[in-house]
């Protein structure tokens, strides 16, 4: 009998627990003076998450001012990685490690593209020569075809239409377009390396950009881990919607251009038009500008063509070159790589693309894409929510 009285101590427990309840005050005291104390969970205001959105952009667009003069590199060491992340992720699911994938990655491309600066860059500088050489020739050659055409425009439209002076001004003007094309061309080719630091070029990006890709699912995961709770699903699925539709614009639009600059290249050259290639590469190249890219090339082919040639059956060569040209990339490279997967209308990607060069230059133009794809991705987001919102979806008014 005496052992049943021990289960009646347990009553006592309960006295005991209270004292226990003021436990972490001694803790609180225990933190330095100089940390602030914590405010516990608490809901956020909405000036709280504003506050939070307006500051964060205005962070960094402020960074992105001040610091506009050095970040080119990083930012094309970010374009790398991003390009890059897919087949890293393939040889690592091989065995290989992420570290060695992107180093091996990372060195071939620069490899690639010193192989291609030296094999081009000399043909570039020899064809510069031959412009700078025939420059007198090919306006002279130009002027003759104007000149050519605009007699038989005014012997069928009469001389009270086309006479003298508007021959002679029309000529005058096509020369001095060839000029400033050719003077134009060979600056920019002549000084290209100028535009980019070498040891920017050859050095810091593919460093950054082997680090950037080897913990760039890591960096990923952290700032996944930063984005604030309550919105956490909407920010994972805006930027996976952006993710889709940069990689799907971005690698088929550098597929394309690849393959135009090849193709344009090729085929001028092909012709016999003097300065083929690099009418060619820049043709390919522009086209990351829907319609703008070949529309320039275009022009400054068939104005080479009229110089050099002087007939137009030279001149329409070339045009039928880039007709065909049009016809593969509307109906072939475009279609196969890129399809119906692109959400980027052509007008909004060249209005990014002249923003950004006006605001940041080539800084600007690399941002251009990925900020018109994000800025996108959020306006139909709201769309949506707009769409299912009571502000559209309130009846109308039946009576006064």
């Amino acid at each position: 009998m005496s052992g049943t009285k021990p289960p009646a101590t347990p009553s006592a427990a309960p006295s005991a627990a209270p004292p226990a309840l003021p436990a972490p005050v001694p803790k609180a005291e225990a933190r330095p003076a100089s940390w602030p104390a914590s405010p516990g969970a608490r809901m956020a205001t909405r000036a709280e998450r504003w506050a939070l959105v307006i500051g964060t952009a205005v962070v960094l667009l402020f960074s992105l001012w001040l610091f506009s003069a050095i970040l080119t590199p990083f930012v094309l060491a970010a374009c790398i990685a991003y390009f890059l992340d897919p087949p890293a992720r393939q040889l690592t699911r091989l065995g290989i490690p992420r570290g060695l994938a992107a180093f091996l990655l990372v060195m071939g491309l620069t490899a690639f593209a010193l192989l291609a600066l030296l094999l081009l860059y000399p043909l570039l500088v020899a064809q510069i020569g031959v412009l700078v050489t025939r420059l007198p020739a090919y306006v002279a050659g130009i002027g003759t075809l104007v000149r050519q055409a605009l007699e038989r425009l005014q012997e069928a439209l009469g001389p009270e239409l086309v006479d003298t002076q508007l021959r002679d001004l029309a000529v005058r003007q096509a020369g001095q377009i060839i000029t400033f094309l050719g003077t134009a061309v060979a600056r920019l080719i002549g000084g290209g390396v100028a535009l980019f630091n070498v040891f920017t070029l050859l050095v810091v990006t593919p460093v950054v950009g082997f680090y950037l890709l080897r913990d760039w699912q890591a960096m990923m995961a952290r700032l996944e881990s930063w984005l604030p709770r309550r919105n956490a699903a909407v920010l994972r699925q805006l930027s996976r919607d952006t993710d889709r539709v940069l990689s799907a614009w971005l690698r088929g639009q550098l597929l394309c251009c690849g393959l135009l600059a090849v193709y344009y290249a090729t085929a001028l050259s092909a012709v016999g038009l003097e300065l083929g290639l690099t009418v060619g590469l820049m043709a390919g190249i522009l086209s990351f500008i829907p319609y703008i890219g070949s529309l320039t090339g275009f022009v400054t082919a068939v104005l080479l063509a009229m110089a050099q040639f002087g007939t137009w059956n030279g001149v329409g060569m070339v045009v039928a070159v880039f007709v065909a040209g049009q016809i593969v990339e509307g109906y072939i490279i475009y279609p196969r790589l890129l399809g119906d997967r692109v959400e980027l209308h052509a007008v909004w990607v060249i209005f990014a693309l002249f923003a950004g060069g006006v605001a940041f230059g080539f800084l600007g133009v690399l941002l251009a894409v990925p900020m018109a794809a994000a800025i996108g991705v959020v306006t139909r987001y709201w769309l949506r929510r707009y769409l299912e919102s009571p502000l559209y979806l309130d009846p109308p008014r039946t009576g006064s």
